[in-house]
């Protein structure tokens, strides 16, 4: 089977017709020419060239494309009118995807040449809440470029320069000596990186809508006939979940689903919903967006990462304006299981995170004092 490989041309002027192939033009303008030469003038190709290129295809598909007879003019092949027929005929069926792909290319480009609008590349942990701030920035003029990964993966991306920014999450209070201390106090260095506030969020158990099994806790998960769905290594939520079974003395081995993961808070919802699993730990908003059932169980910051050399560019500047709007926040508290929490200001890593210590005083997380409660 042959294979199709899509290209397209930036310029002023690429023509009217939705999709171009050298191949497909040829054969065009030689049926409407009737002849080599005249097909070469209106292509404002050389005489050299077209008979070339023609013959060059005809040796890789194995299958003449022009025919000639003495006194006729040029013509195409049955096979080279299939091929132009087939080729008509998807462009007219496929016109609208067409138009609809080039317009977004033509979008996705006209940022490179607006001085006006800044790109901020994000590798990130699954949030609702980053999912509709790069909304409420493109109004702005600022596009947010996000890449949702695993909390851990997205720090090691900004420590590789793969991006500008990376959105990780802690359990308030982030307690010392913690499975999450000893899993991020690696990657982040008080001095090189800043934190930069933006949401408080509620994760817990998503169960079936009315919670049949009564599930309500972490503990119900090893009763038998429970089918959990779990995060992928890497990600915060496996890390908090590893955390607090660690805590409460409960086994991975006697969670019936522990190593069936999945990639977001949604696909975990979904998996609850459609009744492939009983259970599985997410943020809240998932669980309502879905109409499922939630068992909350921990509250936690999500934090925006960056390096402290970042913070004076545009498009950080940018982010951080859009912040700490009063939209943004008002939008961000009406989202299920989530507030604003200095939202948009930037925070001495020593200071939120007990981590580090520093005059002898270990730091702690504090919430502001004005921090709408999570619904």
């Amino acid at each position: 089977m042959r294979r199709i490989r899509l290209n397209y041309v930036l310029g002023a002027d690429t023509g009217s017709a939705p999709l171009h192939n050298p191949l497909l033009d040829l054969l065009q303008a030689v049926r409407e020419q009737g002849s080599i030469s005249g097909a070469a003038r209106t292509l404002d190709l050389s005489y050299r060239h077209v008979w070339g290129e023609l013959k060059r295809w005809e040796s890789a598909l194995g299958q003449p494309l022009i025919l000639w007879e003495k006194g006729q003019a040029a013509r195409l092949s049955a096979f080279g009118a299939k091929l132009l027929l087939a080729e008509r005929q998807v462009q007219a069926r496929l016109l609208p995807q067409i138009e609809a792909l080039r317009a977004d290319l033509e979008r996705a480009f006209a940022i490179a040449f607006d001085d006006s609008v800044h790109v901020l590349s994000f590798h990130a942990s699954h949030d609702e809440a980053l999912a509709a701030l790069g909304a409420e920035a493109r109004a702005g003029g600022l596009h947010l470029d996000i890449r949702f990964t695993g909390s851990v993966d997205a720090i090691r991306a900004l420590n590789e320069g793969r991006c500008t920014m990376a959105g990780f999450h802690v359990r308030l209070p982030a307690a010392p000596a913690s499975l999450s201390q000893r899993t991020y106090k690696p990657l982040l260095r008080p001095g090189l990186h800043k934190l930069i506030g933006f949401a408080r969020r509620s994760q817990g158990l998503i169960v079936a809508r009315g919670n049949p099994l009564g599930i309500a806790g972490l503990g119900d998960l090893a009763r038998p006939g429970v089918r959990f769905v779990n995060r992928a290594r890497g990600t915060g939520t496996r890390v908090l979940l590893d955390e607090l079974l660690g805590e409460r003395g409960v086994a991975p081995s006697v969670i019936h689903g522990y190593t069936d993961d999945e990639p977001s808070h949604g696909a975990i919802a979904h998996a609850v919903a459609s009744g492939q699993a009983d259970a599985g730990l997410g943020i809240e908003a998932s669980a309502r967006s879905r109409g499922l059932g939630f068992v909350p169980l921990v509250e936690e910051a999500y934090f925006l990462a960056c390096l402290k050399s970042t913070l004076e560019q545009p498009a950080t500047r940018a982010l951080l304006g859009v912040l700490r709007t009063a939209e943004w926040q008002q939008r961000l508290a009406q989202l299920p299981g989530y507030a604003p929490m200095q939202s948009g200001e930037v925070l001495a890593m020593s200071r939120v995170l007990p981590w580090w210590r520093f005059g002898g005083r270990q730091a702690s997380i504090q919430l502001p004092r004005d921090a709408t409660p999570v619904r």
